[in-house]
């Protein structure tokens, strides 16, 4: 590798709009997150299925049709 030419790796600070921080490397010196692992919520396990169906399904369920 050449020297001098790489930019400089440094410990960085995430927050997190929910408050959650944590130190990662970064080239920035900080980072702030809208959402994180701590409150996004695939990771926290209240995400929703919803089966809506296309619209097909619900225009069969709207006039009663099989």
């Amino acid at each position: 590798m050449k020297e001098g030419i790489h930019p400089e790796y440094k410990e960085c600070n995430v927050t997190c709009a929910c408050g959650n921080s944590f130190v990662t490397k970064s080239l920035n010196k900080e980072i702030r997150l809208d959402v994180c692992s701590a409150c996004h919520p695939f990771f926290t396990g209240q995400q929703k299925f919803v089966n809506r169906g296309g619209r097909v399904e619900k225009f069969k369920n709207k006039y009663n049709m099989d």
